[in-house]
C-alpha cells in the first residue's frame, strides 16, 4: 500500500530514456557513482507508485559510435561497439537499483546469456506487470540506429503510456538555451508544430515513430532531483509532445 505522500500516478506504464552521458556527472567519461545513485533514487520513487518503468540507456559516456567512425573505424563496426557500452551502463544502473531492493531485469537486444535476458516482447511485459524494473541495453541490436530510435520502439512494443526522455536541459526551446539568453522554453508542442520549427526533439527515426503511433514524449531535465515523479504525476515539467496540433504554447515564466 502506497504511503499518504505518494504522488498518484497519471500514466500505468512508462518507458524513460537516458543518455549515457546523463552517468558521466562532472567528469568526461565513465560513470559518476553518485549520478547513478540518485538516478536509482528517482526510478526507486517511481517503483513506489506502483508505475510500471521500463528504461533504455544510452552508452556515449563510454563509446561515441559516430565520433569513433569519424576517426576511421566502419560505421557498423563502431555502432556495434556503442551498444556494448549500453550493456555496460544497464549492468550498472540494475547494480545500484538493487542495491536499493528493486527487483531488474536487464533484456539486450544483442544476446549474451551471463548477462543479460535476450530481448522477448512478452517477457519485458510480463516482468513490468509483476512490477520489475525492466533495462533494455544493446539499442536495437542494429548498427546505424540510435538509442533514442530503440526507446521509442520499445515503449510502443511495450505499450507504455509515455515516453520520457531526460536531458541536460529544461525541455524544449525555441532556440538553442546554451546559445541564447533569450531561448522562451515549450510547454506542449504538437508533432507537426516541432517538424516545422526544427526543433531538436529526437532524431528523426525515432520522432517519426512516435508521431506514427501518437505515443506522447516528454523532454525534461534529468538533474533537478523528483522530475521523474512529477513528470509520472502529471505535473507541468518540461515540454509535453502530444498530437494536437493546437497544444503548442509557451511555458509561463
Amino acid at each position: 500500500m502506497a504511503d499518504d505522500d505518494t504522488p498518484t500516478p497519471k500514466y500505468r506504464r512508462a518507458l524513460l530514456k537516458l543518455s549515457g552521458e546523463a552517468l558521466m556527472g562532472e567528469g568526461g567519461f565513465g560513470i559518476s557513482p553518485e549520478v547513478l545513485s540518485g538516478i536509482a533514487d528517482e526510478i526507486a520513487a517511481v517503483q513506489k507508485m506502483g508505475i510500471e518503468l521500463a528504461v533504455v540507456i544510452g552508452g556515449g559516456n563510454i563509446f561515441r559510435g559516430v565520433s569513433e567512425s569519424a576517426r576511421g573505424m566502419d560505421r557498423a563496426s563502431a555502432d556495434y561497439v556503442g551498444m556494448l557500452a549500453t550493456v555496460m551502463n544497464a549492468i550498472a544502473l540494475q547494480d545500484a537499483l538493487e542495491h536499493l531492493g528493486l527487483v531488474t531485469r536487464v533484456q539486450s537486444a544483442i544476446e549474451m546469456q551471463q548477462l543479460a535476458e535476450p530481448y522477448i516482447r512478452r517477457r519485458a511485459i510480463r516482468h513490468l506487470e509483476k512490477k520489475r524494473v525492466v533495462i533494455f541495453a544493446a539499442g536495437t541490436g542494429n548498427p546505424f540506429f540510435t538509442t533514442d530510435t530503440a526507446a521509442s520502439l520499445r515503449a510502443m512494443e511495450i505499450q507504455a503510456d509515455i515516453l520520457l526522455k531526460a536531458t541536460k536541459v529544461a525541455g524544449v526551446y525555441d532556440k538553442d538555451p546554451e546559445l541564447h539568453d533569450d531561448a522562451k522554453l515549450y510547454s506542449h508542442v504538437s508533432y507537426q508544430d516541432a517538424l516545422q520549427k526544427e526543433l531538436r526533439v529526437m532524431d528523426s527515426t525515432a520522432f517519426a515513430l512516435c508521431k506514427d503511433n501518437s505515443l506522447p514524449i516528454v523532454i525534461f531535465k534529468m538533474s533537478e532531483p523528483g522530475n521523474v515523479v512529477r513528470v509520472l504525476s502529471g505535473e507541468p515539467v518540461g515540454t509535453l509532445i502530444v498530437s494536437d496540433r493546437g497544444a503548442t504554447r509557451l511555458a509561463e515564466v
